[in-house]
């Protein structure tokens, strides 16, 4: 290793996950890497020291489930609100769903959406298209640096006939496994049905959203999508899992050989149905939270290894969206880039994570699953994203102290013990004990397998 006299910062007095363990040690970054991790004694002199009083330092946080918004959906959230609530999460690093106005599905829209962020950003950026209209597109997609593509099974978006197996086998096949495909499995047909019986019965109520998203529209869609992965050799990411029986499927299919993965979000391993019920239109979010039993064996496969990730599924909307006497036209989905970090550490604290587990699921695997090179550990020489965290802090989610415009949460009131108390992108201090202390722009965006 190359000696230098001085460095830009160093951090000190800090407990930092690396490779599995809690070191005490000190940090040297330099020019947005991390230069050297050990004694105090092994530190170069830096432009400026950080005493960090005997906090926790892991890698920064990925999150690989974020819906950004911004263009036509900026009254939502947009690039800087985004990913200021990322920073305020302890998220270094999200990748950012396609479902925008205009939607994200072609080298163009993408290319519009990169230069968007890549302004405006306080985190690094990642992206995901959906499916083009034309097959030959997929290409040049992939090469404009999506992270990965995007099918909702649930709903037209996009250019491919989700209802259309042929259709989905071509384009799986034109991908296959040269970037992942992550789905949302709930089966379009069967919730089409339902919705309408209901719609023509009157009804408008919760309960009817509940019963329009029964657990085998999710069943026969993971069905269906396993099975063409299998054929076309795709890289299948599962996303939002939240019945135990996806979780078997997925196990099943692993033990064929063959290369899938998923994750699961907070609130549906920590709400069930009847919170739902409770709370009402503001935890109305896709897939619908389930019964009790599921949480537990969500929680079982993510013990067992079975789950790869824990994603927010942030999707920020208005309160007025969210308010509606009629279920039909509350907009699903809730913010989560803010309640993430601090509802796992709880779970920490309450002995049901690991801190190693956590790394994992929400730094290492992502970095993995998603070929994001030089992010996702605390190692010499890989880019100087951590999140500091004080495992002993107390406090209530309160949503309307979000840095993201959707000011709602179904966590509200939630007692939690853990938070992030500073954000580094790059080795630049982005938020520090709650507040946005970096300017617009400087995080990167993120292209398959290189960081620019």
């Amino acid at each position: 290793m190359v000696r230098l006299l001085k460095v830009d910062l160093v951090l000190k007095n800090l407990r930092a996950y690396v490779d599995g363990d809690l070191l005490d040690c000190c940090i040297a970054i330099e020019n947005g890497k991390i230069f050297k991790v050990g004694r105090e004694a092994q530190m170069p002199s830096a432009d400026m020291v950080i005493d960090l009083n005997g906090l926790i330092v892991l890698p920064g946080l990925i999150d690989a489930h974020v819906h950004l918004r911004d263009e036509g959906k900026s009254y939502k959230e947009d690039f800087y609100s985004g990913t200021a609530a990322a920073a305020a999460g302890g998220i270094t690093t999200v990748i950012d769903m396609p479902n925008n106005q205009p939607v994200t599905m072609s080298a163009e829209t993408l290319r519009k959406r990169m230069q968007m962020a890549e302004r405006r950003a306080l985190v690094n950026v990642g992206f995901y298209s959906e499916f083009p209209r034309k097959s030959s597109e997929i290409d040049e997609i992939i090469l404009e640096g999506a992270i990965g593509f995007k099918l909702f099974m649930n709903t037209q978006m996009g250019g491919l006939n989700v209802d259309d197996d042929y259709a989905v086998i071509e384009a799986f096949r034109h991908v296959a496994s040269k970037v992942p495909i992550a789905v949302h499995a709930e089966d379009k047909q069967i919730i089409a049905a339902i919705e309408g019986s209901l719609k023509g019965q009157g009804r408008c109520d919760l309960e009817a959203f509940i019963q329009a998203h029964p657990e085998e529209a999710e069943i026969k869609a993971v069905k269906r999508i396993i099975a063409i992965a299998k054929e076309t050799g795709s890289h299948l990411h599962l996303c939002h899992v939240s019945t135990g029986a996806t979780i078997e499927l997925i196990s099943e299919a692993r033990s064929r050989g063959q290369k899938i993965s998923c994750e699961v979000t907070p609130h549906h391993i920590l709400l069930s149905v009847e919170d739902l019920r409770r709370i009402g239109s503001f935890a109305v979010t896709l897939p619908p939270l389930r019964d009790k039993c599921h949480i537990l064996l969500l929680w079982k496969g993510i013990r067992e290894g079975i789950v790869d990730i824990i994603a927010s599924d942030h999707a920020p909307h208005t309160l007025m969206e969210k308010q509606s006497s009629n279920i039909w036209y509350v907009k699903a989905g809730i913010p989560g880039l803010e309640t993430m970090l601090p509802l796992m550490l709880t779970e920490v604290n309450n002995g049901r994570l690991s801190i190693r587990e956590l790394v994992k699921l929400m730094a290492e695997n992502p970095a993995k699953i998603f070929g994001l090179r030089s992010i996702g550990y605390i190692r010499e020489g890989m880019n100087a994203d951590l999140v500091v965290v004080d495992l002993k802090s107390e406090g209530k989610i309160d949503s309307s102290k979000f840095k993201s415009k959707a000011r709602f949460s179904p966590f509200d009131g939630w007692e939690v013990k853990g938070k992030p108390v500073k954000t580094f992108v790059s080795g630049k201090l982005v938020m520090d004990n709650g507040e946005i202390v970096a300017e617009a722009g400087c995080g990167r965006i993120i292209r398959k397998r290189r960081l620019e």
